[in-house]
């Protein structure tokens, strides 16, 4: 059975581990790696024992399939010749910058029948899959994003660089559409926003607050979300989760607290707490590798010809909510007449 000929575009601190990973993977060979860099794309192929290429062209008709992990403002241009060649593509976040773009990319991918992934590897958190399993109807979500500076993705602000990631599950779990929101950002060492909130109001009425910084002293990665049945608890750093769902028992009403018999506030949280709320711990296995499964994912879509997990479709709607995220807050830095550089690629 022949194997699957991948690449990837652009091997730095992101696409040398789609490499690694696709060169482990059963079914598939790496034929090559791309990047203008020309010792990282020469150290990365000699670790894999592949062939480096300085321009992505001189790989589009050696792949039937394609990683690309350049900086943002490429994404775009890259993409739309492996598509228009017949090449299915998997994009790091974002898909591309601006929404007309990613609109392009969709619709040429439809016309060639090949596959567009956009890459939210969150999607592939065991939490986040257990979460989904649940059927749950969140009413309020918190999320807290934050990283020290990195240097890198630098040619777009925190929205785009890791808001996107808590904009794309919010959308994933809520299934609604946004109805108003409210944004700020503030820029602190690069030219674009590095520090930003947005308080959103869905259709469904759940109500999302996300804070993204990438000029954090101590990194952060966590959701909570909170339904009329549910609580649950995600920290992605640690790649664990706790899960409370009460039962229907849990009301003060039907407790009827008066004639149970309890003698201190003690007995009565022992009883609420372990008999009538199941709590499941979701720990994600050393061995698990969100990456790893997000690009055993691609690969199944393209030899199975299946929809991918995240479509092109899903793609756009958290950039087209980012860039309305970005807009809204370029409305308030105007009227607080404060300068406003475009995040617009």
């Amino acid at each position: 059975m022949s194997r699957l000929k991948v690449a990837v575009v652009g091997v730095g601190h992101l696409g040398k581990e789609h490499a690694r990973v696709y060169a482990e993977l059963l079914g598939v060979e790496l034929v090559g790696v791309v990047d203008i860099n020309s010792k990282q794309a020469e150290k990365i192929a000699k670790q894999h024992n592949v062939r480096y290429f300085l321009n992505h062209k001189d790989v589009i008709d050696k792949v039937e399939a394609v990683s690309i992990a350049v900086p943002t403002r490429s994404h775009y241009a890259i993409a739309k010749e492996f598509l228009q060649h017949g090449v299915h593509v998997m994009i790091e976040k974002p898909m591309t910058g601006t929404v007309p773009d990613a609109r392009e990319l969709i619709g040429i991918s439809k016309a060639k029948g090949v596959v567009l992934q956009a890459g939210y590897i969150e999607r592939f958190n065991p939490a986040i899959v257990a979460i989904k399993k649940l059927s749950i109807n969140p009413r309020f979500i918190e999320c807290h994003r934050l990283s020290p500076f990195t240097f890198r993705s630098a040619d777009i602000g925190v929205v785009l660089d890791l808001m996107i990631h808590d904009i794309d599950i919010i959308l994933h779990i809520t299934g609604s559409h946004v109805k108003k929101f409210d944004a700020v950002g503030v820029n602190v060492i690069s030219d674009k926003e590095d520090i930003a909130n947005v308080r959103i109001q869905f259709k469904n009425g759940c109500v999302a607050n996300v804070t993204a910084s990438r000029v954090s002293l101590m990194p952060m990665r966590k959701m909570r979300l909170f339904s009329e049945d549910s609580y649950i608890s995600i920290d992605y750093q640690k790649k664990d989760a706790m899960i409370y769902k009460k039962s229907p028992e849990l009301t003060l009403k039907k407790l009827n607290i008066s004639e149970m018999d309890v003698s201190t506030i003690a007995d009565l949280k022992g009883y609420v707490f372990g008999d009538l709320l199941k709590i499941e711990h979701i720990k994600m296995d050393s061995d698990y590798e969100p990456l790893k499964k997000e690009l055993e994912s691609f690969v199944n879509c393209v030899v199975e010809h299946k929809e991918p997990v995240v479509s092109g479709e899903e793609g756009l709607k958290a950039i087209e909510v980012a860039n309305d995220i970005l807009c809204e807050i370029e409305r308030n830095l105007k009227l607080a007449r404060i300068p406003v550089t475009e995040d617009k690629i």
